[in-house]
């Protein structure tokens, strides 16, 4: 399928795009966004799926750009994360692609909820204060090899669950962050960005080579996810890091409450 939807379609998606840009550089679940759209665009589960992960990918990496200076003060992190993000999303998209999957679906929605619950109590967990100031030092704690690899493979499912459909993967991502003791909102963004486009990456690899991606749109929406990615990082920054940690709780428990709704409905 290579031909453009009408004109006000096709606005209406570019717009969907923009916004889940910026959503997805804040917290995550701009997929919400996009593949409702393109599925009633498109009339196809695995096209709109596979259109939506490439239109939002380039947005990563504008994001990434405008926390660039974050990004640096937690270097480590990505070093240690990469990987498994990469081959967690190769995994979860070849899964996507090849079963079905209803099985995965159910259990969608108790993991944001229990992400977000995660990411809402964190300060309580950690049993320390949030630092508030973007421009505050963060102590870097010491971890065990223990926990060092239970982040990673945490990391790992997150990412095949983020090539299977992607949505939330944000929030899973900062809450998992959070119980590792960071607590800067803004370096904690820069990582998940990073991680989010090793995730789409892959994704958009296997989608575009089992031909399910709509290009044209895909263009489309690509350059408005990018502007409003970009956009949104760089605004996020001139607020208090707590008002961006509520807007991740209130966006975390939306999700989760669509999924129920989803899995009620279909029962």
């Amino acid at each position: 399928m290579t031909t453009l939807p009408p004109l006000l379609d096709c606005l209406w998606l570019c717009l969907a795009a923009a916004l889940a840009g910026g959503v997805n550089a804040l917290a995550g679940g701009g997929t919400l966004l996009t593949f409702p759209a393109l599925l009633a665009a498109l009339n196809s589960s695995v096209l709109a799926n596979g259109t939506s992960t490439v239109a939002l990918a380039p947005a990563s990496l504008s994001s990434a750009w405008a926390y660039r200076q974050d990004l640096m003060k937690e270097w480590h992190w990505l070093k240690l994360l990469i990987a498994p993000s990469l081959v967690g999303g190769l995994l979860g998209t070849w899964v996507v692609t090849s079963t079905d999957e209803r099985y995965f679906d159910a259990l969608v929605p108790w993991l944001i909820f229990g992400a977000s619950l995660l990411f809402a109590l964190q300060p309580l967990l950690t049993k320390k204060k949030a630092i508030e100031k973007a421009d505050l030092p963060q102590p870097v704690p010491e971890h065990s090899p223990g926990k060092l690899i239970a982040v990673t493979l945490f990391q790992f499912l997150v990412a095949v669950y983020g090539g299977y459909f992607g949505a939330g993967i944000g929030i899973l991502m900062l809450s998992a962050l959070s119980l590792i003791g960071l607590s800067n909102m803004h370096e904690m963004n820069a990582i998940k960005t990073v991680l989010a486009g090793c995730i789409n990456g892959m994704s958009v690899a296997v989608f575009a080579w089992q031909g399910k991606v709509h290009w044209p749109l895909a263009g489309l929406m690509m350059v408005s996810s990018i502007a409003g990615g970009y956009l949104a990082a760089s605004y996020g920054r001139r607020f208090r890091p707590i008002y961006i940690r509520w807007l991740v709780i209130v966006i975390g428990f939306t999700l989760s409450a669509y999924y129920f709704y989803k899995l009620l409905k279909a029962a």
